[in-house]
């Protein structure tokens, strides 16, 4: 019975009798099969195809795609496994991917702890240099005047300026975990490093030494650096953001499945960075992948497999029976080639028939929807005559009229195969927030009408930690012409080509204003 209940839908184009007669041989088999080995039917976990192509190829897949307007009625649940299968890659994959978060967890605090670090012992260390003479040698130090004052005020100034500065440009939620270091960054780190370092070595030797009597100069040395770390900032600013501005590619980014393509212009980037910002624009851009719709192909190849028999020509002792499986095989293997020739009709047929079913469950959607919200209109004009206790709040609302579209709504989605990218919990949430806000049928179903961007759907349609970065070079690298690298995800991948922006060279043309006028002569004399 599993076995033909998926297979259902195959009679729709091929015929009942000749479905029937085929549903029955598959019956057979399979439950030759299953009375072979009947206890791997029992078992609740099964070893499936890896999931980086979910029923891809699957009769299933074709029996939902053919299904009667009363799928509600006619629709034969599969039982005897469970839906929730893992598999040997599954399980790798999942053990992978704890492994890799961990270690992106350790790096990230790591990061973190340095970068705390270091902001302390630059925050601290113009402090120390001030307090350090009042600390060990109070008595020997002069008299600091009024100009001595002054440079206090000017290092606690530049001191807070520079704590704004920092935690503006470098204390901001990391958008994204990326498989190298940030080499301008780390540079930056390394010669503010190397910058303090160097003032505390001229510092312990010239003035802790010799123990030196001048404070106001000690306070022009604090300052100095203070000036230093302000100039460095500047230099961090130039690099990390003012020198990406400029946009020197042109990448040309494509989906592997469907082929849809985006261009986008960046700047002087590397190559882990320039994958950073199309992902980021891949999210905005590019509309939800759904690998439902790449199986139509794969199931009508499937089809075209399912009328080719193959009969055992050696089996039979006599000749004669041999000559007619040969006469028989012959005959199929030309009946195929014929359907293979005729493909792009049965193509063009089923597209037709496809599209005439969407027209038809879109304007059966319209409707509904456009009759659930003249109730709610009805409903909003009683409730305004209730007392203000009786009023129902739009989640309650949306709760109340969604089962009038919920069919229609339902069979739409399966028809377009979307069903997967929206839950009903999501729908009544956007129904609700339609209300709430006073919007139109039309506005509310555009959502299902129009395939949105990734982004717009629920987290499990983008999920970090799911991006795989393959490039022949460094990623740390910059973009450089004729580059090419992938980003794999799970169902997909992105191919990514960059290419430099020409040279333009403009140049100017100087028209001369007089040359624009013109004198109108007109003959007095006309023929009669």
């Amino acid at each position: 019975m599993d076995t033909e209940s998926t297979y259902s839908g195959y009679s729709y184009y091929s015929g009942r009798s000749r479905g029937s007669h085929r549903h029955g041989e598959r019956s057979r088999d399979h439950h030759k099969s299953r009375s072979k080995d009947g206890s791997r039917s029992e078992k609740s976990v099964t070893i499936n195809a890896p999931p980086a192509e979910p029923l891809l190829g699957d009769s299933s897949v074709l029996g939902e795609e053919v299904q009667d307007d009363n799928w509600g009625e006619t629709t034969t649940a599969v039982t005897g496994t469970s839906e929730h299968s893992l598999s040997q890659e599954d399980i790798v994959r999942i053990t992978k991917d704890l492994e890799d978060s961990v270690g992106l967890d350790c790096r990230r605090y790591f990061s973190l702890t340095l970068a705390v670090v270091l902001g302390l012992l630059v925050f601290l260390t113009p402090l120390a240099f001030l307090a350090l003479p009042h600390l060990l040698w109070p008595d020997k130090l002069l008299v600091c005047g009024t100009a001595c004052e002054g440079l206090f005020i000017s290092v606690a100034f530049k001191l807070l300026i520079l704590l704004l500065a920092v935690w503006a440009l470098f204390f901001r939620a990391p958008r994204a975990g990326l498989p190298r270091v940030f080499v301008f960054r780390a540079l930056l780190a390394v010669l503010v490093l190397l910058f303090v370092v160097s003032y505390w070595l001229f510092y312990g030797v010239r003035i802790l030494d010799s123990q030196d009597e001048n404070y106001q100069g000690i306070v022009q040395y604090a300052v100095s650096l203070v000036d230093a770390l302000l100039f460095i900032h500047y230099l961090a600013i130039v690099l990390l953001e003012l020198r990406q501005l400029q946009p020197a590619f042109s990448v040309c980014v494509t989906r592997s499945t469907d082929g849809e393509t985006r261009h986008y212009n960046l700047g002087q980037l590397s190559i882990q960075r320039a994958a950073l910002a199309i992902i980021e624009n891949y999210y905005r851009d590019f509309s939800v992948h759904n690998p439902a719709l790449l199986t139509a192909s794969k199931s009508r190849a499937a089809k075209h497999l399912a009328g080719l028999k193959v009969y055992n020509v050696d089996g039979p002792e006599n000749n004669a029976a041999t000559g007619l499986a040969h006469s028989q095989s012959r005959a199929m293997i030309a009946a195929a080639a014929r359907r293979r020739d005729t493909s792009h009709n049965e193509l063009y047929y089923e597209e037709a028939e496809h599209e005439r079913r969407v027209r038809k469950r879109k304007a059966r959607l319209v409707v509904a929807v456009e009759e659930a919200f003249t109730h709610i209109r009805r409903m909003q004009e009683e409730e305004q005559k209730k007392a203000p206790g009786d009023v129902m709040d739009p989640r309650e609302a949306a709760q109340a009229i969604f089962p009038s579209m919920a069919r229609s709504l339902q069979k739409y989605l399966r028809t377009t195969r979307q069903q997967h990218c929206h839950s009903m919990e999501s729908i009544q949430q956007h129904l609700a927030f339609c209300i709430t806000n006073n919007m139109t049928p039309k506005a509310f179903l555009e959502s299902y009408l129009t395939p949105w961007p990734t982004l717009q759907y629920g987290r499990e349609r983008w999920l970090a930690r799911q991006w795989t970065l393959v490039s022949e070079v460094s990623v740390t690298s910059g973009l450089k012409e004729g580059a090419i690298f992938l980003l794999k995800c799970i169902d997909f991948s992105l191919v990514v080509t960059a290419k430099r922006i020409p040279y333009i060279q403009l140049s100017e043309e100087f028209i001369d204003p007089k040359s624009h006028k013109f004198v109108l002569r007109l003959q007095s004399e006309t023929s009669v």
